[in-house]
Formats: structure tokens, C-alpha cells, sequence
């Protein structure tokens, strides 16, 4: 190095620095880049018998590390890159049987040291100098590696890759289903996710790996036959050799040289094989193996007492079979030993259940007696099975889960949990909801049948008990299984009991739910706004509006069925409104205007065009003369007989327009549009009333009448 320090000093531009260069060799990707093109490089040129020394003992240390990895890993996934790792051990020991090969053919009649001294004490300990010992070890490592370990761990790969692959849409409707539920969170559900992509991975790739190590035995049984022949016709052809020097010599290389290749491809086949039937255990490989075969003390019993009688037959050495079938033995008592105190110790504690169990219950405290339930489901004792049914079949609840999912998603908020509980004194198929304590709707179901409506609104033409809908009041049939088919076949629609009560308790909640909307809900809603629109919150809480205005402005838009997901443009409109009015119904109005393209695209055909009901100048005139009062505290004040003439209006031209096969809205002007939804919503609450200023610009407009 100081020579090459001296030449280079004086040159520009050139400085030798051995720090640089060992951080330069610590990288990772370099280290491994410059591994395999060292591999190329032995497959072409020649390697001197020192090196190939050293890299034939790094083979073998190499396939002893990967063994011990694959004895102590937890999972299979732990040792993802064993594919890979295969595929390196694999090419390097061909490029040193190939490098082995070169030495061999060249320098075999130097001696038994010509491709240097690891093949020689392979050559000379293993086989003892007999070259046809050497033969018959050779060709016994690889039977037991070609027919026995790698065929055997390519079947287990096979077959797991094909199993893995097959399970893994079930696996991920597994994962979406308790995502769903709520059992687990969105990271849990994606690293779960994560882990069975890279389980289908690894052992799609270790199908195709298990090949490697199926070649690599016969490559290597190829190579040695190829060498044996080949250096005998090499000595006695070119070195003068007799055939018996010639087969002495050259085998004797040969052989040493493929069980120096075949222990270490021995070695990393077994490591292929447990990696590949590890697939089912937990833990690592010695703790699995012993606590699964420790685990039942009748079966080491049997095998002390089959040892103890093989050590007393004539001419077996009875003290191997007696040390091992007293240590059986002591494994057998010991075992059923612990297993009795661990059976003993699960009966104190179900003893100490039962006992719990059947202790006195500890009076309720009063106070639980004032607690209301936002929502309540009741049910007559014939529509149990729906909440907890057998084999788990809870379709009612997992509806619910479903429904509350969704509503938090069309809505902007969680609505509150169900509760389920049985009511005696309902009849047997019928069911009660209820919204804080209060009778909100009610029904009768069949858990075993389904219920037929005809789209039309006819009486359904099949044998079945006739009834009413429950949730919209349409003429219903419910029907016997066997009739579900000749059903839908007739254009009859067709939903089992649970399903019925979702969409009741879907129709429930959307016409209550400013009343679900809690103080304590839109708190939790303005801690959850993202950080970049808190400061809006700062700047007009509690200043300019309380929480409480806000839920007040948030149950405005809710009872109109009105999204409130968007809530940082709902914030921007009530910071623009508290500036000239505190009145929450004002603020209500002024937040549509900014929620238009909200409302438009809400309303809209499955076309795109939103279908309009227009109120003619002549009841925008009537309704506008009837508003009596200023400001705040504004009143309609309408001749009753005037109001019942607009509701026939209103009700024969939305009726005529469904008819059509529309769903318009009703148009109105800004300043009387929350009057004319307070007549509206007494008779057709699910009909949209729109103002003219909350028309998005580019929305497409229909108008189908006028009123």
C-alpha cells in the first residue's frame, strides 16, 4: 500500500483512501452485486486451488447458516428472501464445481492436492483413500438428497402454494368482514392484507425454488460422472497414465470433489424442507418439535415400555435401551404430573365461576335506571334467532354493523349503537324500534320466509300471509321458501325478515336523526377536523357560536336529510353567516347556498340532470304576503283553506311525476323556502325542497311542471 501511495501522490487528481473504500465494501447492495459477479467470474475464468479452498469453506459455512436460520425462525415469512438466498448458494456451487472441474482435468496427475487441500481431505478422510468407498458415500448423499429431501420438500412447496393461492380471496373476505364489524382497524385490516399478499408470495416462489435444489443434485451427479470419464481418457491420452493410475487418480479427485458440493446442497435441502413444512407451526422448530411430542404422556409410556422389552431380548445391548426407556419413562410421569396439576387448577377456577355465577346479583344502581338508549330494537321471542341464531347465523346484526358503516359514510356521523333485547309481551314475530324510549315504528316479521311486493304496488298473486309493508305501507305477501324462486321469476321483490327491519331501521333513522346528533357527537366531530381547518374553529368558538349553535345549524341540515361530511365548508358557511345573523335556522340557509353542488349531485337522475317542480310566481306571491313578523321571529300565516289547496296541488304533481318515472325537486325562491318546507314536510317529509340560490352553476335542470 505505501508503494502505491508513493506511485499515486503525485498524480492530479487521484488519492488513495482505505477508509473510503471499507465503507464502500459495507454496502449492503454493493456486497451483494459484487458476490454474484464473482460467481460469473469463477464460471469463466480459472480459480487457483487457494481461493477455491476458501470459497468452498465459505459454501460450507454458507449452507450451515442458512440451516440454522431456518431451524429458529418463528414464522416461514421471517426467512422471505430464502428464494433468493437459494438461487445464490445454488449458482456458487456450480461455479466451484465448475472451477473444482478446471483443476481437476488439469492438474490430476500432480497429485491428489491439484485442486486443493478442502477436495484432498475430503478425498483422503471421507473416503480413507478408497476411491470406491468414496463412490458409494457420493452416491448415497445423493439419493437421500434427490429422492427423499428435495422431492419431498417440492411436493410440501407445491402443494402449499396451491392451497395458499386458493384460500387467499376467502382469507381477504375474512379480513374486509371484521373490518366491517368493527373487530379490527384499518391498519390492522392492511397489515393483515400485507401478510397474505407476502404469504402467497414466498410460497408461490418457493414452488419455483424447490427446482434449484432439485437441479443442483443432478447437475452435480452429471458433473462427477462426466469428470471420471473425462480425466481418465485425459490421463491415458495425454499423460501417458496406465487406465488403473488414471482411474485412481482422477476418481479419487472426482468424488472428493462432489461430496464436497453434495454436503452442503444436503445441508440447504433440509433447510428447504423445514421451511416448507413449517407452514402450520408456530415457533421455532425445536420448541414446536418438543412440546408436540412431550405433550401426551400414554404415548412416551408406550415407547419406554416397547424399549424396556427390546432390552431384554436375546443379544440386543440392553443398556442403550434401558438409559432411554427410563428417560421416556421419567418424561411420561413428569408430563402427566404437570397436565393433573394443570386439569386441577382448571377446575378450581371453573368451581370459583359456578360459584360466582350463582352468587346473589349486586343490585343495579339506580341510576342505571334514568339511562336512555338513543336506539332500541325489541323483539317478540319468535325473532331471537335473527340476533343469535345457530351456527352463527346473526345476519340482523351484521346488517346493523353494515348500516351503521354506511350511514357514517353518507352522513358524516357515527350514529349511535343498537341495542337488541327481547320483550315479552310482544307477540312472537313482532318487533318494536324505538328512539330514545320512544315507539318509533313497529312491524311484524317470519324469520323462515321471505316478503313479496309487487313494484307496481298490486296485491301479490301467491298463496302466502297477506300484510302491509312496514316501513313504506305497501301491500305485501309473506311467502314460503320454496316459493322465493316462482317470485322472483314473476318481477315480485323478494327480501328475507332482516332485511326488512334494516330498511326500516334505515327509514327511522334518516327521519330522525338531528335528533341522534348529540353535543357530545359534534364535539367529538370538531376534535376530529383536520388541523388545517381547526383554526376556523378557533376564531368563531365560542365568540361568535357556541357548540351548541353548531348542533343546532348541523340538525337544521339533517332533518332535511342534508350530508353533513363536508363539515369544513359547513364551518366556512357559519363563519360567514354569525357575522349578521346568530339565528341557526338563518345560518342553515346560508350553509345550503354553500352546500349547492352537494345538494344538486344528492338530488340528481342516475343522468346527471336534476328534475325540477318550479312554484309558479302566483304562490311565490301568496306565500311571500303571508309571512307576517321581521326578522327572527317570522311566521306564516296562511288561510287554512289555501294551504290545503297548495298540498293538492303539490301532492297531484309529484305524484304525476312519479308516475313519469321522476324523483324532482321543488323549487322555491330563497327567502321563502323554509316555509314552504315546513307545509311539505308534514305530508311528503322525503320530498327535497330546493331554493333557487342553491342551484349549483353547472348543474343540468329539468323542469317537469309547475305549480
Amino acid at each position: 500500500m505505501a508503494d502505491l501511495t508513493a506511485a499515486t501522490a503525485g498524480k492530479p487528481g487521484f488519492s488513495f483512501n482505505p477508509r473510503e473504500l471499507l465503507v464502500f465494501l459495507q454496502k449492503s447492495d454493493l456486497g451483494l452485486a459484487i458476490g454474484v459477479l464473482t460467481i460469473l467470474v469463477v464460471l469463466i475464468l480459472p480459480l487457483p486451488p487457494v481461493l477455491l479452498d476458501v470459497f468452498l469453506a465459505f459454501s460450507i459455512t454458507f449452507s450451515v447458516l442458512i440451516l440454522m436460520t431456518a431451524l429458529f425462525i418463528q414464522t416461514p415469512l421471517e426467512f422471505s428472501a430464502f428464494p433468493t438466498v437459494l438461487l445464490v448458494a445454488t449458482m456458487m456451487r456450480l461455479a466451484l464445481n465448475l472451477a473444482s472441474t478446471r483443476l481437476i482435468l488439469a492438474n490430476g496427475q500432480n497429485g491428489t492436492d491439484a485442486a486443493g487441500h478442502v477436495i484432498e481431505a475430503f478425498g483422503s478422510f471421507v473416503m480413507g483413500g478408497n476411491f470406491v468407498i468414496g463412490i458409494i458415500v457420493f452416491t448415497i448423499l445423493v439419493i437421500v438428497n434427490f429422492v427423499v429431501i428435495t422431492k419431498g420438500s417440492g411436493r410440501i412447496a407445491e402443494v402449499a402454494a396451491r392451497f395458499t393461492l386458493d384460500a387467499m380471496p376467502g382469507k381477504q373476505m375474512a379480513v374486509d368482514a371484521d373490518l366491517s364489524a368493527g373487530l379490527i382497524d384499518e391498519a390492522t385490516a392492511k397489515k393483515r392484507r400485507k401478510d397474505l399478499e407476502d404469504e402467497s408470495s414466498f410460497f408461490g416462489a418457493m414452488d419455483g425454488a424447490s427446482k434449484f435444489v432439485r437441479g443442483d443434485a443432478i447437475a452435480g451427479l452429471l458433473i462427477t460422472i462426466i469428470n471420471v470419464v473425462a480425466g481418465i481418457i485425459i490421463g491415458v491420452a495425454q499423460h501417458d497414465m496406465s487406465m488403473g493410475e488414471a482411474g485412481m487418480a482422477y476418481t479419487l479427485l472426482t468424488v472428493g470433489d462432489g461430496l464436497v458440493s453434495q454436503i452442503p446442497a444436503l445441508i440447504v435441502s433440509t433447510a428447504a424442507g423445514l421451511l416448507v413444512s413449517k407452514a402450520g407451526v408456530s415457533g421455532s422448530a425445536d420448541r414446536a418439535l418438543m412440546t408436540q411430542l412431550s405433550g401426551y404422556p400414554k404415548a412416551l409410556g408406550m415407547s419406554a415400555a416397547v424399549m424396556a422389552v427390546l432390552a431384554v431380548l436375546p443379544g440386543i445391548p440392553a443398556i442403550p435401551f434401558l438409559a432411554l426407556a427410563g428417560g421416556a419413562g421419567y418424561l411420561a410421569w413428569n408430563t402427566d404430573k404437570k397436565n393433573r396439576a394443570k386439569i386441577a387448577q382448571e377446575a378450581v377456577q371453573a368451581r370459583a365461576q359456578e360459584v360466582a355465577a350463582a352468587a346473589p346479583p349486586a343490585e343495579e344502581p339506580i341510576s342505571e335506571a334514568l339511562r336512555i338508549d338513543d336506539l332500541k330494537i325489541e323483539l317478540g321471542y319468535g325473532l331471537l334467532p335473527l340476533v343469535d341464531g345457530p351456527d352463527g347465523q346473526d345476519k340482523l346484526t351484521e346488517q346493523i354493523k353494515a348500516l351503521r358503516r354506511q350511514f357514517a359514510s353518507d352522513m358524516g356521523f357515527v350514529m349511535p349503537s343498537v341495542r337488541l333485547l327481547d320483550n315479552v309481551h310482544l307477540g312472537a314475530n313482532n318487533y318494536v324500534i324505538k328512539v330514545k324510549e320512544t315507539p318509533a315504528g313497529q312491524g311484524q316479521v317470519f324469520p323462515n320466509q321471505f316478503m313479496c311486493m309487487d313494484p307496481m304496488g298490486g296485491q301479490i298473486q301467491l298463496p302466502g300471509n297477506h300484510t302491509t309493508e312496514p316501513t313504506f305501507g305497501l301491500p305485501a305477501t309473506w311467502v314460503d321458501y320454496a316459493l322465493r324462486e316462482e317470485a322472483s321469476v314473476r318481477g315480485y321483490t323478494v327480501v328475507d325478515a332482516p332485511t326488512v327491519m334494516s330498511t326500516h331501521l334505515t327509514e327511522i333513522l334518516k327521519a330522525n336523526m338531528a335528533e341522534l346528533l348529540s353535543y357530545g357527537e359534534v364535539s367529538k366531530l370538531l376534535k376530529e377536523i383536520p388541523k388545517e381547518q381547526a383554526k376556523l374553529i378557533e376564531d368563531i368558538v365560542p365568540g361568535q357560536i357556541s357548540i351548541t349553535g353548531i348542533q343546532r345549524v348541523l340538525q337544521f341540515l339533517l332533518a332535511e336529510r342534508v350530508s353533513i361530511r363536508d363539515l369544513g365548508t359547513i364551518l366556512e358557511g357559519i363563519a360567514e353567516a354569525v357575522g349578521w345573523t346568530r339565528n341557526p335556522a338563518s345560518v342553515a340557509e346560508h350553509v345550503r347556498s354553500r352546500l349547492g353542488r352537494q345538494l344538486c349531485a344528492q338530488h340528481a337522475a342516475p343522468d346527471g340532470v336534476l328534475p325540477l317542480i318550479v312554484l309558479s310566481p302566483v304562490w311565490e306571491q301568496a306565500f311571500a304576503e303571508s309571512i307576517v313578523g321581521q326578522g327572527e321571529d317570522r311566521q306564516l300565516a296562511m288561510a287554512p283553506s289555501k294551504l290545503h289547496d297548495f298540498i293538492d296541488l303539490v301532492r297531484n304533481k309529484f305524484e304525476d311525476a312519479a308516475r313519469a318515472g321522476d324523483v324532482p325537486v321543488l323549487l322555491t325562491s330563497a327567502s321563502i323556502r323554509p316555509f314552504v318546507r315546513s307545509i311539505v314536510d308534514r305530508f311528503r317529509s322525503q320530498t327535497a325542497v330546493m331554493s333557487q340560490s342553491e342551484i349549483h352553476p353547472r348543474a343540468r335542470l329539468k323542469t317537469v311542471a309547475a305549480i
